[in-house]
């Protein structure tokens, strides 16, 4: 393990499942205190949530968001308490995923990435109920064929998540319209996600505005090891760059295609620790970069299965 050079991935929103961190924090103490710490910062119950539902609870996004935060730090305690410090070469984090990137980093900490991925939430939830929006994956299209249909019909990408995958987003009839009309533009599939409104779109702007609001006050430190930001796909350092990428990404693309091929290609990354639930990340960098290890950890047996795999 001390001769690899290890990036850590972190989920996004739709990677979440009842039952997370239940069985972490269970065995391991330093998991249970994160998820008991979190319920005293947010005055509720989040542990409850995560563990035992019910589901359309876990999924509203104000308590999706911290449930996911949360349990990615939990994920990498309990591992950290089976094998120790480990050296890391970089982070990232899909969307939500890049906040609990920076508190991995040590950006900020624990109490103050809570607070502000709970707001975060917050706001985009709101802004959802204010809106009718939408988000469709396109499959089997390249990013130029996809801007030219999002042009068209006046919708904004969301997403590069891999080759071949792209998310659009925006008014719910608008990403209707570029899901009829696709393969007019010879993309293979086009399908209308189940989800609330329409992140990373312009859409999600009053969010936007927000939670640049809040991370004016927040303060940060420079991050121990770099941590690849969505928007631009490279790392930031600086406390306004830290601070613009992560308000920009409400409403930018996330350019995750990108970030993993930067992680891989420039910071030279041999070894991929995705921490958070479902093994999406796994998936889309199996996709861009094919046959990168990648671990993944989301409960005890994962966790037991990638501590055996990094010993051996």
């Amino acid at each position: 393990m001390k001769d690899k050079r290890i990036a850590l991935l972190f989920a996004g929103q739709g990677a979440q499942a009842v039952g997370m961190g239940k069985d972490l924090a269970a065995k391991y103490p330093a998991a249970a205190e994160l998820f008991a710490k979190a319920d005293g910062i947010l005055g509720y119950s989040l542990s409850k949530i995560a563990f035992d539902g019910p589901e359309e609870e876990l999924t509203q996004t104000k308590h999706c968001q911290p449930a996911l935060f949360v349990h990615g730090l939990a994920a990498m305690a309990a591992l950290r308490a089976e094998v120790g410090e480990f050296p890391v070469q970089a982070a990232a984090g899909l969307s939500l995923g890049e906040f609990t990137a920076h508190c991995a980093a040590g950006t900020f900490d624990f109490e103050t990435g809570l607070k502000l991925v709970a707001r975060r939430g917050l706001f985009m939830q709101e802004a959802c109920e204010q809106t009718n929006g939408g988000m469709a994956a396109m499959i089997g299209a390249d990013e130029s064929t996809v801007r030219a249909l999002a042009a068209e019909t006046d919708v904004d990408v969301a997403n590069l998540n891999s080759p071949g995958q792209i998310v659009i987003s925006g008014e719910s009839s608008k990403v209707a319209l570029a899901v009829s009309l696709a393969k007019e533009h010879g993309i293979r599939l086009a399908k209308t996600l189940n989800v609330a409104g329409a992140y990373h779109s312009r859409l999600m702007n009053p969010a936007f505005l927000r939670l640049g609001e809040e991370l004016q006050r927040t303060p940060l430190a420079t991050p121990r090891f770099p941590v690849i930001c969505n928007v631009d796909a490279a790392p930031v350092r600086e406390e306004e760059e830290i601070r613009s990428s992560l308000q920009d990404q409400v409403t930018g693309t996330v350019r995750w295609t990108e970030t993993i091929e930067y992680l891989v290609d420039e910071e030279k990354c041999d070894l991929f620790l995705e921490l958070g639930p479902g093994g999406v990340l796994a998936g889309l960098l199996n996709r861009t970069r094919k046959g990168t290890p990648c671990l993944s950890i989301t409960d005890v047996p994962s966790l037991e299965a990638a501590v055996a795999a990094l010993r051996s």
